[in-house]
């Protein structure tokens, strides 16, 4: 193991097992995983889902956890209002562990855990006021204070006015809409997302996103969100853990994961969102300059440890020649500039290696791929 992603996974344990001794720095943790562990009883005999899992979810960010199909990340998510029963290991929410509460503690915890899903799971046959309404009958709520309750929420969603509409009358972003009032009836402390965005196209997709960051500033909710998409965590989660085989390979700030993945796993995750060298340029580069009129061909990092944006300016004058920018670009993630440039200098009166050089000064990794005509 690497010592960045061994840094990136070292969480001081607690001084024993009394959640009041927890270590100072755990204190403010809205839900906290020690040694948490989940095994199901399969055909074939146990399958452990999480091995021990130690991780601390301050209040008021939006952490993901993201991994390949069969991760662990639904079973992960579930445990936090208890619709998983952990096997081993223990689950803390405001360092209160909630492995043994009965039934009536559970009802009430589950008041404070709002949840939405990948598929909605909406009644077809109640409207979209009913929809919303449901979770508020059911605790015995009066009527007026019902009304009230599903009126703001449906304005917060931006679905006032098809509150008499059914779910087969809504599109998958409308519906997805409902599902997130629904989950904020009962003002809830945590809102969990188990791969909300997943069955809806693009554009929807970023409408959900937008809507749950306003709903994260506005309410001051803990958002814990699952998924197997990169995107998604980039445009709106603070900090992210990789999960793979059920345990924790890499976790920190999103810009930090995604500026410098350091497990194999979270690369795989990452390689859509990057751009890959274009086979037409692959199948033209050579190791050596074939020609007078070869160009250098760099490739640049910026993996965000620099806040700001390259000088692109001052770059290409220390290049010398002739500088043109084949492919890439640099996004802000959280504050840090994070992206990839790939150059093509010709014409310069520097060496291949002094280029390199120069050109990491501005870079995080500046790498010579060869040569092109």
């Amino acid at each position: 193991m690497s010592a960045a992603i061994q840094r990136r996974l070292e969480i001081p344990e607690p001084h024993n097992a009394d959640h009041t001794e927890l270590h100072p720095q755990l204190n403010r943790a809205h839900v906290r995983f020690i040694g948490l562990g989940k095994t199901y009883n399969g055909q074939q005999g146990p399958v452990a889902a999480l091995h021990g899992i130690d991780l601390a979810i301050q209040r008021g960010e939006v952490f993901g956890i993201i991994g390949r199909s069969g991760a662990g990340k639904s079973s992960l998510i579930r445990t936090i209002n208890r619709l998983e029963q952990p096997s081993s290991g223990r689950v803390l929410i405001d360092q209160v562990d909630i492995g043994e509460f009965d039934e009536d503690r559970l009802v009430a915890l589950r008041r404070r855990i709002g949840m939405i899903f990948q598929h909605f799971n909406l009644m077809s046959a109640k409207t979209v006021w009913q929809n919303v309404e449901l979770p508020l009958k059911v605790a015995g709520v009066p009527k007026d204070k019902r009304e009230q309750k599903v009126r703001e929420l449906l304005e917060l969603v931006g679905l006032q006015a098809k509150h008499k509409a059914y779910p087969a009358q809504l599109s998958g972003g409308q519906k997805q809409r409902v599902g997130i009032a629904r989950a904020l009836v009962h003002d809830p402390e945590i809102l969990l997302c188990d791969e909300a965005t997943s069955a809806l196209d693009p554009e929807t997709t970023q409408s959900i996103l937008g809507l749950l960051r306003e709903i994260n500033k506005r309410l001051g909710l803990t958002i814990v969100l699952i998924t197997h998409e990169m995107a998604v965590i980039r445009e709106i989660c603070d900090r992210v853990v990789v999960l793979e085989h059920g345990r924790i390979v890499e976790q920190g700030p999103v810009w930090e994961v995604f500026g410098n993945p350091q497990h194999e796993v979270s690369k795989t995750l990452l390689a859509p969102l990057q751009h890959a060298l274009p086979e037409e340029l692959q199948s033209r580069l050579q190791a050596q300059p074939q020609s007078t009129d070869a160009a250098l061909v760099l490739r640049l990092q910026f993996s965000g440890s620099a806040t700001d944006e390259p000088d692109l300016a001052a770059l290409f004058a220390a290049l010398g020649g002739r500088v043109r920018l084949l492919q890439g670009g640099v996004e802000r993630i959280q504050g840090h500039a994070l992206g990839q440039l790939l150059l093509a200098v010709s014409g310069s009166a520097l060496g291949a290696a002094e280029l390199r050089q120069r050109a990491g000064k501005w870079a995080q990794q500046a790498e010579v791929l060869g040569y092109v005509v």
